[in-house]
């Protein structure tokens, strides 16, 4: 009890947070984040904790793999809710839901190495960053402050899927384990509650950072399938993370040093 206790604070928090980055730093740096790794940390983390670092290194193998299906799950919704006029949040959920389902489906056919894995989502994420090209970003000029309720029942949700695949882990094996633990658990209620509360534009601005923040995940649980065997589930995750931090601040001073170097060269334009 205690456990599942931890896994739905753990989520609950995550959740709530990245809707709250989403509202007053903006959507861009929401969508980043993302990609940092949150849903599918907490599940090979308990995993690990709960079946061994072996079988969860095993897992992190197919999670890794399944990242190119939570990137047809991101691209699905975003065709879906551009072409679709009524019910856009229950269709978008629907139909993206089913293409990462697909996509795994697929991947579960074929056996797969780790470096193989990390391939898979990198070139994915290329070619997703290109479809997402022209989408603007948009910020949230006027935030409003979310119900409680709302903020609550969109993250219980990633706590029960959270928990539904951690606790299935032993029962699938590692393959299907690790394919489930891709899932965007907390991305998927994020676009929900956004898209309810501003519309449109503000989650396509999401989903078109999202594929950027990606290579943090992917540097996370190829960590996983390298460290948890030789440092165990603790200190396997710390250097997981590690990576993942490191990932995500590189490319944040990347991001900066373009932009000031933008403004410069619009100043002397302009001047």
């Amino acid at each position: 009890m205690f456990v599942v206790l931890v896994k739905m604070l753990v989520t609950v928090c995550v959740v709530v947070g990245l809707s709250v980055v989403a509202e007053h730093v903006s959507p861009r740096v929401a969508g980043v984040l993302s990609g940092y790794p949150l849903g599918a940390a907490i599940a090979l983390f308990f995993i690990g904790w709960e079946v061994g670092p072996d079988f969860a290194a095993a897992s992190a193998v197919y999670t890794l793999a399944g990242l190119a299906g939570t990137l047809c799950f991101v691209y699905v919704y975003y065709q879906t809710a551009v072409r679709v006029q009524r019910y856009t949040i229950f269709w978008s959920s629907i139909t993206a839901s089913a293409g990462y389902f697909t996509a795994i489906g697929l991947l579960n056919v074929f056996p797969l190495s780790t470096w193989t894995a990390f391939l898979l989502p990198m070139g994915a994420a290329g070619i997703f960053i290109f479809f997402f090209r022209r989408i603007q970003n948009t910020r949230i000029h006027k935030p409003i402050r979310l119900s409680f309720g709302v903020l609550l029942l969109r993250a219980v949700l990633s706590a029960v899927i959270i928990l539904g695949i951690t606790g299935a882990a032993r029962a699938v094996g590692a393959r299907w384990a690790g394919l489930f633990s891709a899932f965007p658990t907390t991305l998927f209620p994020l676009l929900i509650i956004v898209h309810a509360t501003y519309g449109r534009p503000h989650v396509y601005t999401i989903i078109k950072n999202f594929p950027k923040g990606l290579g943090s995940l992917m540097l996370y649980t190829l960590g996983v399938s390298i460290f948890f065997p030789r440092w165990g589930v603790v200190m396997g995750s710390v250097l997981a993370l590690v990576t993942a931090t490191v990932y995500l601040a590189l490319y944040a001073l990347m991001v900066m040093r373009f932009e000031k170097g933008s403004m410069k060269g619009y100043i002397s334009r302009h001047d």
